[in-house]
């Protein structure tokens, strides 16, 4: 006889599993529950984690996207799905955006109790991310405010406070660009090949129609006009004889007229071929292909990736749940504890040599301000001269961010990652106070052994050389422009276990550059701080032994010759020079307070000689 279960929680779970399956009308789906963020596969619905306690939030949280997924599944057609997917990445976040919300909204029609459920699901997602608090339309993500205003017309339901402070800041916004497209919503809702027709409408109202692609219903279209044009084309050599046969028997009695119509005609011909490709094919040629998919890497476009389906850029703070994020942060406070004399002389000491710097110019000749007693003896001299005032020049290190990306791969397991954590959270407090912008960002893969990516890759039939054969996670621990208070809890995510797995530092540093090139800022500082070994067993098992290697020195030549991001790169305990050019290796912890002053505050200096010489750097004293 089997014993019961001592989890209070599992009644529960099994109830909401069974009611999952009928809900999504799939008996056969395998419904688990996890740490790991919610998601969907072919066979498979991941659920949030319901604890013991059982609290209301968890319990609304977890009911909310177990309705959620299952009216997907219900209503949602990947076939007809991937049809009508547009090819850029803005309108392809807006065309899934406003798909989720048709399917949930279907869904209510059907099962209005459903309706309340996800509407908790969607309020806990807005105060997660903080919606509530946002007064601007840069703040607020436009593909998720096209799903939330979706999901109010199609449901006539009021929004959750959060989700409705979004619709609210873009309302104006799509009224004005795609109001008279939003009218047709009813009638194509219970439709999902017409709603996709409605949502690219929306998204070229919306001034995204160069990344829609081809229209696929054209497409169609034009393939079975083409066959019939074909069939009475001159060039069919099928229907050419007789009619030749006849132009020439008639061509002398025609005259000038004939000559005329004929010349008129090639010409004719002539436009239609430069106006259409299609009008250019021999008689049974495909039509032709779409264009090649864009490189995988700016540095080697021959980089190989099998498939991006199962990649994440994610916040640290969606990873985990607060109350976990607070008893982590605890635990790497505990870490550096030790640390705290040497930490506080860092950040002093950084501090003082940064603001010494900011403050070192002066502006003369100035009506006021203060006296410049190096100009008095010209006064002496001559009382009719007046006084001459000075300023204090602040410099603003041109402007700047800095960017710490770290390594979380298994190697970095233990006092490594704690080091690099301590390094992250030194670093953000004191660039703060001098006033330079930090981001915080971190690197691994979803999955040991290759994740989803290399099962899709067996399904498929093992490909030769597929190139990068596992799911990538990109956190974003902090933005640049957070506070350090509001998201210093996060930083103790790199002591969760389980987290830490591969590391494809190629992809991650390519990732980070690409969202530097975007900030506003003059000047941009990219430390990588890792153990400086790129590794995958699924990729390297599958590809040359030095795949990965060789793509990471691939970036780095770029980024370096670029110029337009400085980057710096930290060891852990092992030497990382033979790839980046600037390099520094830290053994210990104790090493910290010495080592980090000086390599940060040489980024800072104004004089290329004394930054050379503290780096040990002697060929950057040659540029």
């Amino acid at each position: 006889m089997q014993k019961p279960s001592d989890n209070p929680a599992d009644p529960f779970k099994k109830a909401l599993t069974e009611a999952t399956r009928v809900l999504a009308d799939d008996a056969e789906v395998a419904v688990s529950f996890t740490v790991d963020p919610p998601g969907m596969t072919k066979e498979t619905i991941r659920l949030p984690q319901v604890t013991r306690r059982m609290t209301r939030d968890e319990v609304l949280l977890a009911r909310g996207t177990a309705d959620g997924f299952a009216m997907k599944r219900r209503y949602h057609d990947a076939g007809t799905h991937a049809r009508y997917l547009p090819q850029g990445q803005m309108a392809r976040d807006l065309y899934e955006a406003m798909e989720t919300a048709r399917c949930e909204a279907v869904g209510a029609q059907h099962m209005p109790g459903t309706a309340s459920n996800i509407d908790a699901r969607i309020a806990h997602e807005a105060e997660r991310k903080g919606y509530a608090q946002i007064r601007s339309q840069t703040e607020a993500p436009l593909p998720v405010a096209a799903g939330y205003l979706i999901r109010e017309l199609a449901s006539h339901r009021v929004l959750p406070k959060g989700a409705q402070t979004v619709a609210d800041l873009w309302r104006p916004f799509f009224e004005e660009q795609a109001g008279e497209t939003l009218e047709n919503l009813d009638h194509v809702l219970g439709d999902q090949a017409a709603f996709a027709r409605f949502a690219r409408r929306v998204i070229e109202d919306l001034g995204y129609g160069d990344q829609l692609g081809d229209d696929p219903d054209e497409m169609g279209d034009e393939e079975e006009g083409t066959e019939e044009e074909q069939e009475d084309s001159p060039e069919n050599p099928d229907s050419q004889g007789d009619d030749s046969q006849e132009q020439d028997e008639t061509s002398e009695e025609d005259g000038p007229q004939q000559e005329t119509a004929e010349t008129e005609a090639v010409m004719d011909e002539s436009a239609d071929d430069e106006m259409s490709e299609e009008s250019e094919m021999p008689q049974a040629e495909a039509p032709p292909e779409p264009p090649a998919p864009a490189p995988h890497s700016d540095a080697d476009p021959n980089y190989a990736v099998f498939t991006t389906q199962f990649d994440e850029e994610i916040a640290a703070e969606d990873l985990a749940e607060p109350v976990e994020l607070e008893r982590l942060r605890a635990y790497l406070d505990q870490q550096l504890d030790p640390l705290k004399g040497a930490v506080s002389r860092l950040a002093n000491k950084l501090q003082r040599r940064l603001q010494a710097q900011q403050n070192r110019s002066w502006e003369f000749d100035k009506e006021e301000g203060i006296l410049d007693a190096g100009r008095l003896a010209r006064v002496v001299a001559n009382p009719t001269t007046p006084l001459s005032f000075k300023w204090e020049k602040d410099t603003d290190f041109r402007d700047t961010v800095v960017t710490l990306l770290l390594d979380n791969s298994g190697s970095m397991r233990g006092r490594p990652i704690s080091i690099a954590a301590i390094c992250a959270d030194v670093l953000a407090r004191t660039l703060e106070r001098c006033q330079v912008k930090v981001e915080i960002l971190g690197f691994t893969t979803r999955a040991w052994k290759g994740g989803q990516s290399r099962e899709k890759w067996l399904a498929e039939g093992r490909k030769q050389s597929p190139g990068r054969l596992n799911d990538l996670r990109h956190i974003v621990y902090k933005g640049a422009d957070a506070p350090w208070r509001r998201v210093k809890d996060n930083l103790g995510l790199m002591m969760k276990e389980g987290l830490l797995k591969e590391n494809i530092d190629g992809e991650a540093l390519e990732w980070a550059h690409r969202r530097m090139l975007v900030r506003r800022e003059q000047r941009k500082i990219l430390m990588v701080i890792s153990d400086g070994a790129p590794v995958d067993d699924s990729t390297l098992s599958v590809n040359a032994a030095n795949f990965l290697e060789k793509h990471l020195r691939d970036v780095i030549a770029m980024i370096e010759k670029r110029k337009a991001v400085e980057l710096l790169a930290i060891g852990i305990g092992h030497d990382v020079t033979r790839y980046y050019e600037r390099a520094v290796t830290i053994t210990d912890v104790e090493q910290l307070a010495g080592a980090m002053t000086e390599q940060l505050a040489a980024l800072f200096d104004a004089d290329p000689r004394a930054r050379a010489r503290v780096m040990g750097m002697a060929s950057v004293m040659g540029r």
